[in-house]
């Protein structure tokens, strides 16, 4: 059983963001709304794993009536306690302190000046002013600020305008800090939160991806028993280490359904059944299903309309092949009791998905849709505890190749996006392999400063189909052939991305391929759109 953090969420856009630091630590910790009761945190904490809490941030000020307060238990427990922001403040101001609204508010950055050589803060600094003073570089946003410290604590931490940017409870374990360490414009943010569950709470940092594969396994086994499992297999990272973790723990109960709807990147559909037919000797069912997708998507060029016509058309290719495999059909021992599929944690937090129940839906869970209850399937989400970054390693642990389980995003529309207007196949052919060339190439070039590959500085890389022609010269002869546009972005979060400037040299060698090898494609261009105000899909 591993040692844990709780991290109660008080609505801060970057509360996932706390969580994926303490994991990189090692630590396994969970998120939950902070609206729980005093008996749903004494529970949480009776099995004696909890080894500390953190409080998130908020919009919200505390010293309004309706706001969310932290459960009193937290206080209670005798573990160590970080108030983040808002957190902070809702920690002074529940136990004893005053909060009050800023005259002057700070947003950005920040230096922040470190007080009392506290467990918390000892050692860690960008730099020294010339009185000795260790120094902060932090990412601040708040209005309201503390002004009067709760009995039993001291000053940690100040700026000019913030008095009262930290404080510390020593000996109860008790810290405050207004700035955000989770954020990677907190240069110590990650030192901070190490020391805090490390050090402060002396944390066992036993939260390996390596490790985890066996105590999941047994999980797995235990759930499921000798019954059979039904997993949609798409190709993407989710959905392939879900496939390839059930297949260690179960082997041929597990049936993966992979349709092909005719709109995956070149050579993908093969490629997905090499590794998991082939090599992981998994049980795969191919539906081929590229015609009645694009008869389905025929004449319809609105970008929406098209991603509801892919994603029904999904569902109800995978809805009649579960129900033949729930039969019994393809030698399936009883017929199939389960269906996998690979939620992931920010799928269950943004959905609300706590086990409180309590916390507001930000939007639907994009996995489920249903069909578990339509299917008369009992649902497995073997990695619903585990960020993108984890199911990554998890896959590599997993034996899946590092070049599958680290791609770029893929749309669950596929190529059905990056062709504007209607989707022939036609368009989708000649994009399958311009699209190949690029990737190939962005593979290959590497930047010297930093000897990584293009692919890997690059979070997000593809072509789009443009579907008007252009007059070229190829030999002596006049072409009107197809347009395609280049797009790669470098992004930290994908709410905003800038546009990558690959070197002029590549930009040449991608071109120059396309027009000479893909023919019906005589013009490349480039795409020097950041998001926002453009999105990073062209649809």
């Amino acid at each position: 059983m591993h040692q844990k953090i709780l991290i109660l969420d008080f609505g801060s856009q970057v509360t996932q963001l706390i969580a994926r630091r303490v994991r990189e630590a090692h630590v396994f910790c969970e998120v939950h709304p902070c609206d729980v009761s005093d008996d749903w945190v004494r529970a949480y904490a009776a099995d004696g794993q909890l080894k500390g809490v953190i409080l998130s941030g908020s919009h919200a000020s505390v010293y309004e009536e309706s706001t969310d307060k932290a459960p009193q238990a937290v206080f209670d427990l005798g573990v160590p306690v970080l108030g983040i922001c808002y957190g902070m403040q809702t920690m002074a101001h529940q136990l004893g302190g005053k909060v009050e609204g800023g005259h002057t508010r700070e947003f950005g950055f920040a230096e922040v000046r470190a007080h009392g050589h506290t467990k918390l803060l000892e050692g860690i600094q960008d730099h020294a002013t010339a009185e000795g003073h260790g120094m902060l570089d932090v990412w601040m946003s708040h209005g309201d600020k503390v002004t009067e410290l709760p009995p039993g604590f001291k000053l940690m931490a100040s700026t000019p305008s913030c008095p009262i940017a930290g404080m510390a409870d020593e000996a109860r374990g008790f810290y405050g800090v207004q700035f955000h360490p989770e954020v990677t414009h907190t240069k110590q943010g990650q030192a901070l939160l190490e020391r805090f569950v490390l050090g402060v709470c002396a944390t066992r940092p036993d939260w390996v991806m390596g490790d985890y594969i066996e105590e999941a396994v047994a999980r797995i086994r235990e759930q499921v028993g000798d019954e059979e499992v039904i997993l949609g297999l798409s190709g993407g990272v989710d959905s392939s280490v879900a496939a390839a973790l059930i297949h260690r723990a179960i082997g041929d109960q597990l049936i993966c359904v992979f349709v092909d709807h005719g709109l995956l990147r070149l050579n993908e559909g093969d490629m997905v059944m090499d590794m998991f037919s082939g090599k992981l000797h998994a049980k795969v069912v191919r539906v081929d299903a590229a015609e009645l997708f694009l008869g389905k998507l025929a004449g319809v060029s609105d970008p929406e309309a098209k991603r509801k016509i892919i994603g029904r058309e999904f569902v109800e290719v995978f809805k009649a092949e579960a129900a033949r495999l729930k039969a019994g059909a393809d030698g399936a021992l009883k017929g199939a009791q389960w269906l996998a599929q690979g939620t992931i944690y920010p799928d269950v937090i943004e959905s609300g998905g706590a086990k409180s129940k309590k916390a507001v839906t930000i939007k639907s869970h994009h996995n489920v849709g249903g069909l578990p209850e339509q299917l008369g399937l009992k649902l497995l989400e073997p990695l619903r505890e585990l960020f993108k970054d984890e199911v990554r390693e998890l896959g590599v642990a997993l034996g899946l190749p590092p070049e599958m389980v680290y791609r770029h995003p893929f749309p669950g529309p596929g190529l059905g996006v990056r062709i504007l207007g209607e989707v022939k196949k036609e368009y989708a052919d000649l994009l399958r392999r311009a699209d190949a060339i690029f990737i190939e190439e962005l593979r290959n070039f590497r930047d010297e400063a930093s000897g990584k590959t293009w692919y890997q500085l690059t979070s997000q890389a593809f072509t789009v189909f443009l579907p008007v022609k252009s007059v070229g010269v190829m030999g002596d002869g006049r072409t009107y052939e197809y347009v395609v546009a280049l797009r790669a972005v470098q992004t930290s979060d994908f709410m905003t991305a800038d546009w990558a400037e690959l070197p002029y040299a590549l930009l040449k060698k991608v071109s120059g391929r396309i027009i000479n090898e893909v023919r019906g494609i005589n013009r490349v261009t480039y795409d020097v759109s950041s998001k926002p105000p453009a999105t990073i899909e062209w649809e």
